[in-house]
């Protein structure tokens, strides 16, 4: 029983949250007092249903559990207020029907107060989830809290809330933003069973363009995107607003595909659930995420509209439907990750896999091993189940799941919690969706020019002044190595003039200097000129002494090294230096069998004499 979810609702009174509730201790009446606690859930998006004092400084907290269903006990947010300065307490949360959840991965409550406005994780060592056997052994939320400020209102939630009102704020915000050019256009799907609105926001560049561009192409796709069918699932309101900013802002992905496809964008299917701070049903409490299959206008308007829409979008001979994702928020798991279907059809199947792998590719936070694809019974009135069965082949039905708490960094132990400004996972949405048609070639790959530059220093930016002291670069210290000195006095040798395989290396070469290049540049080019008078005065000149030394004797060939070649007519200059050596250049040897062991300096000249020659 303890394993089990608890289906009852025992100790909730059934009566709604509380409202402004002064909590005294026992045999205590008349006015408050400073210490005495005032809870307070009556407010959108919040749910505590019963506060009791068990001990001078310890309560136990009853979740009010969703209209007209006892099942579902998870969310809560409410205040606190009339506190004592430095008083501490200890709130148990007694009722939650889920026993396994994050909380029992490092997931703790998060709290603000009217100083304070910014939402904070308690540290986990003042949090506790465990069995107590004193409330059936089920287990509790316990964590322990010091108000350090008297006049402040201290508000404590699951999740950072996200209210109907606010994202009426939003859009209204946007929607006046644009003045001139419009990119969005705002409408109602129809209207909640609490009268409230269904908001469909629709970007479509392609239809308010000229006709003849519906002529060029077969179909418009078209991508929807769905969010909040659960009360408690406030991180996708923050998903779908980023993924909404993301796309209508100037940036060159949104441009492309707001130029390219249709969005529609339906940012709250469950406005009643949202307003009265259930944990997943709407008002009538039907769990709008397993009601598509029997969903009609009286009962579920809100998914009757949405149905109907997908529908005719389907039915359309303009428009195909490439995507419906659900936007929703897990509150057992870490990470992001995504919820998909199995086909019969191989080829639908591995063409469904694409898009949650290129996701994974550009999610950071994207958790692997929570993606699951399967055809469950249970999950038959889902939306993402509806989509595939009774939409066209075409559509691709995803469930975007991301968690109440956070995700792993990479030492796989570490959990970086997501807060309100900390979820990228929608703008991460629109990047991959770009990915998506480029690897499937409906939109082209960028130019080599279209990709960014790297950023340059601005043209006002001045170079550091550079040191005119100049550092002295001392010449590289001599080594006493030298190289085996090797005669060739006792050996002349005459080549033939037949040419041979070694020709690339004949004297008979001229050499030249490339242009613009001194005699130490190590640049030349060859050419074959035999017939040159000058060749034949150089050739004995350029032997493997003077190509080291790099002095040639330029006596005999009448110009020197770096100028240009003189004709016969140019006079030799008188006072260039001579170099007279009488050293004649081996010939290539046949083969011989020499044993290199004995080869050494000292034995050079005596195996030179056995070499035989032609």
């Amino acid at each position: 029983m303890a394993d089990s979810e608890s289906e009852d609702s025992d100790g909730e009174g059934g009566l709604g949250n509380v409202s402004r509730i002064i909590i005294r201790p026992p045999g205590v009446s008349g006015k408050a007092k400073r210490g005495h606690l005032c809870f307070d859930a009556a407010f959108e998006t919040g749910n505590l249903g019963k506060a009791e004092l068990i001990g001078e400084f310890e309560y136990d907290l009853y979740l009010r559990p969703d209209t007209c269903n006892p099942r579902f006990r998870f969310w809560f947010n409410f205040t606190v207020d009339n506190v004592k300065q430095d008083q501490r307490v200890i709130f148990n949360v007694v009722n939650m029907n889920k026993a396994r959840n994050l909380f029992n991965n490092n997931l703790t409550p998060l709290v603000k107060s009217s100083s304070r406005p910014k939402w904070q994780r308690l540290p986990k060592k003042h949090v506790y989830y465990y069995r107590s056997p004193v409330h059936q052994n089920h287990y509790i939320l316990s964590f322990a809290f010091s108000f350090d400020k008297e006049d402040d209102v201290y508000q404590f939630a699951v999740a950072p809330p996200y209210s109907y009102s606010r994202l009426q704020s939003y859009l209204n915000f946007i929607e006046n933003r644009q003045q001139n050019d419009k990119k969005f256009v705002r409408t109602s799907l129809a209207k909640s069973l609490q009268n409230r609105n269904i908001d469909l926001i629709t970007i479509d560049e392609i239809s308010c363009k000229s006709k003849s561009l519906r002529t060029e192409r077969s179909f418009i796709r078209v991508i929807v995107i769905l969010s909040r069918s659960y009360g408690n699932a406030s991180p996708a309101s923050y998903m779908c607003q980023g993924f909404l900013e993301f796309l209508l802002s100037t940036h060159k992905i949104a441009k492309i595909l707001r130029e390219n496809f249709v969005f529609k964008i339906v940012p709250m299917a469950n406005p009643d659930g949202v307003f009265l701070g259930n944990n997943r049903c709407n008002l009538i409490g039907q769990d709008t995420n397993r009601i598509w299959h029997v969903a009609n206008e009286f009962l579920h308007p809100e998914i009757y509209a949405i149905k109907n829409m997908l529908k005719e979008i389907d039915n359309s001979d303009i428009f195909q439907i490439d995507f419906v994702i659900d936007l929703h928020a897990h509150n057992s798991l870490h990470g992001c990750f995504i919820y998909g279907n199995t086909y019969e059809d191989v080829y639908r199947y591995e063409r469904h896999l694409v898009f949650p792998r290129l996701f994974a590719a550009h999610v950071k936070d994207f958790a692997a091993n929570n993606m699951m694809f399967n055809a469950d019974d249970k999950k038959v009135g889902s939306a993402r189940r509806f989509c595939c069965e009774r939409l066209s082949d075409t559509v691709n039905a995803y469930t975007l799941e991301i968690s109440l708490g956070g995700h792993y960094l990479k030492d796989g132990k570490t959990v970086a919690l997501y807060t309100e400004d900390g979820c990228k996972c929608g703008r991460n949405l629109a990047r991959t969706l770009l990915h998506y048609y480029r690897f499937i070639n409906i939109l082209a790959e960028p130019l080599p020019t279209d990709v960014r530059a790297k950023k340059r220093r601005p043209r006002t930016h001045q170079a550091r002044s550079r040191s005119r002291q100049r550092y002295e670069v001392k010449p590289r210290p001599k080594t006493t190595r030298c190289s085996a000195p090797i005669s060739y006095t006792n050996l002349s040798i005459s080549y033939d003039s037949g040419g041979s395989s070694d020709e690339a290396f004949s004297p008979e070469r001229h050499y030249r200097y490339a242009p613009r290049s001194s005699h130490l540049s190590g640049y030349r080019s060859y050419y074959r000129n035999p017939s040159s008078s000058l060749l034949s005065q150089a050739q004995d000149q350029f032997t493997l002494l003077r190509i080291k030394s790099g002095k040639f004797d330029t006596l005999h060939c009448g110009y020197k090294i770096g100028s240009k070649i003189p004709t016969r007519s140019t006079p030799l200059e008188q006072n260039e230096p001579k170099f007279e050596v009488s050293i004649n250049i081996p010939p290539k040897p046949y083969l011989s069998i020499i044993d290199l062991n004995q080869l050494t300096r000292g034995s050079l000249n005596k195996k030179s004499n056995s070499f035989e020659y032609s």
